[in-house]
């Protein structure tokens, strides 16, 4: 410690302003970095032009301060991080060094003055203060015209320097987290932002992340200069928001980690150029333990996602159910405000679940979905626990309900669909798609064993589902599973045998079973029977 002490005071390194490469050097030194300084390319090329605003918003774990950290190290004065970044992707860049250290940089974590402060007009003062104290022991020789007002400070250093700052902002909104209901408190920090960073001559770069994009406020446009790149549209930022598929294709080959396994699990949001993008916080943890799981939970509880996806709004239910089945459910964003409390319909809410990364975003087709079997498992838990009716206790069952298949116990398989069985509103029960819908929550739990196909071409059609069982789990049995509307079980069965089905798994070497499933309009029954595939 105090090694460190002496090297800030040799390098005349701040606490705010100036505060060295230490963090960034720690994530670097980490056992497990993966390189994401290309993201610095971008914003050298937006640096001293109108762009020159970025905020970037991510869910938690998805390495916002890191990447808050490796600006500071590059940009900041008063250190040397060339080596720091050497054999990094950005020291291969033609302007890697034009802009390497060059710049007072001034660094604010909000959270940790908000968790300093009693009230927003205390935080901006701590604010104020800090860094205001560290101008002055930093530019001892500047004249400044009140030392009190931290715009005419900054402007002071800058024309006497004629070197702009950088300002980097972590956490940016966590305001809007903590004082959810205070909307005059949310309005002065916006204008407290405003005013330090909108059209300032001083300032050559503006980097905010946090989870949420800019606050928006009818015609209180506030921080409207800002360029956003968020979880509903990165941009050309998309690369940067978690591991791309060959950063993890690498991580897997060096500890020996199972991809499909890994992908079944932490994959599943994508951008527009980059197909997968996996979650790195979850990625990290299952190759440093060697464990396949859910590490989503140990930073969050499924009682965070309980309180949104109760909310009564209609059509809301029924989505979650459509999409823990494995739909997307088209969405409009335009109306969500960039808060975690105005919310006016659905859509709002599904739209806060994008950017706190419980959904993924298809940008093309305006739908969301929910990305992995982590994330699914937080909606399963979460509905488990809900009153949600015979849907909650279809999902505590499912495990029951295809061990039942397994066993070839067509009755309890039965009763399992029946008590999955639900009506949306957008989807009512009166087709084979419909009962697709259901299979899927009654065999929630086939997606730990199995990766699931419909409409599977096969032999001389489409059977409706196939399970084929992960490489993980080669004990498992084949299953294909055809659906009948009013009709009757033994049909199913006769089709997929009449129809071939089973000819689309005919390298698989295990087991392969039949199931045939029919839903009885009449007696609102739901039969089932199941055969094993003789090869």
């Amino acid at each position: 410690m105090i090694e460190v002490e002496r090297e800030r005071r040799r390098w005349n390194m701040g606490v705010y302003l100036n505060p060295g490469n230490e963090k960034f050097a720690k994530a670097v030194q980490s056992e497990i970095y993966v390189d994401k300084t290309g993201l610095i390319e971008y914003t050298n090329q937006v640096i001293n032009t109108v762009q020159r605003y970025v905020c970037v918003s991510r869910p938690r774990r998805f390495g916002k301060s890191m990447t808050a950290d490796m600006l500071t190290a590059y940009y900041g004065k008063e250190c040397d991080s060339r080596e720091l970044f050497s054999g990094l992707k950005i020291s291969q860049n033609a302007v890697f060094a034009q802009h390497l250290n060059q710049y007072p940089t001034i660094f604010l974590n909000m959270q940790d003055f908000l968790s300093r402060s009693n009230n927003i007009q205390e935080l901006m003062e701590r604010v104020r203060k800090i860094v205001l104290r560290e101008l002055r022991s930093a530019y001892p020789d500047v004249d400044f015209f009140d030392e009190n007002d931290l715009i005419e400070s900054m402007q002071d250093v800058y024309a006497y320097s004629r070197c702009p700052f950088v300002i980097i902002i972590d956490e940016w909104d966590c305001i809007f987290r903590e004082y959810k209901q205070d909307k005059e408190a949310q309005e002065k920090y916006l204008d407290f932002l405003r005013d330090l960073l909108k059209d300032k001559g001083y300032i050559h770069l503006a980097y905010m992340t946090g989870i949420l994009p800019v606050k928006k406020y009818g015609t209180h446009s506030a921080l409207n200069m800002f360029d956003e790149f968020s979880m509903l549209n990165p941009g050309p930022l998309g690369e940067y928001v978690g591991f791309t598929e060959g950063e993890v294709q690498a991580l897997c080959a060096k500890y020996q980690m199972d991809m499909e396994e890994i992908k079944n699990w932490y994959d599943g949001y994508s951008f527009k150029g980059v197909a997968s993008v996996y979650s790195p916080r979850s990625v990290v943890s299952s190759m440093r333990l060697g464990e396949i799981g859910n590490y989503w939970n140990q930073t969050e509880t499924f009682e965070a996602l309980k309180v949104y996806i109760e909310m009564n709004f209609e059509g809301l239910k029924d989505d979650v159910l459509s999409m823990i089945a494995g739909e997307s459910i088209p969405v409009n964003t335009g109306s969500f405000t960039n808060d975690m409390t105005t919310f006016r319909n659905e859509d709002d809410v599904l739209t806060l679940l994008v950017h706190l990364g419980y959904l993924t975003y298809d940008y093309e087709n305006r739908c969301v979905s929910i990305p992995n079997a982590e994330i699914r498992e937080e909606y399963v838990n979460t509905v488990s626990v809900a009153d949600w009716g015979e849907v909650s206790k279809a999902l505590k069952n499912s495990a029951d309900t295809l061990k039942a298949i397994w066993q070839m116990r067509p009755k309890q398989v039965a009763q399992g669909i029946k008590e999955a069985h639900f009506e949306t509103s957008h989807l009512q029960y009166n087709d084979e798609n419909a009962l697709s819908y259901t299979i899927s929550l009654a065999l929630y739990a086939a997606r730990n064993f199995y990766t699931m196909h419909r409409e599977l071409a096969g032999g001389k059609g489409f059977a409706d589902i196939v399970f084929i069982p992960r490489k993980k789990f080669p004990d498992k049995p084949a299953m294909v599973v055809e659906l009948k509307w009013n009709k009757s079980a033994e049909g199913a069965i006769s089709q997929i045998k009449n129809k071939e089905y089973c000819a689309s798994l005919e390298e698989y070497k295990g087991d392969l079973l039949m199931v045939g499933i029919n839903y009885n309009k009449k007696t609102r029954e739901h039969t089932c029977i199941i055969e094993e595939y003789k090869k």
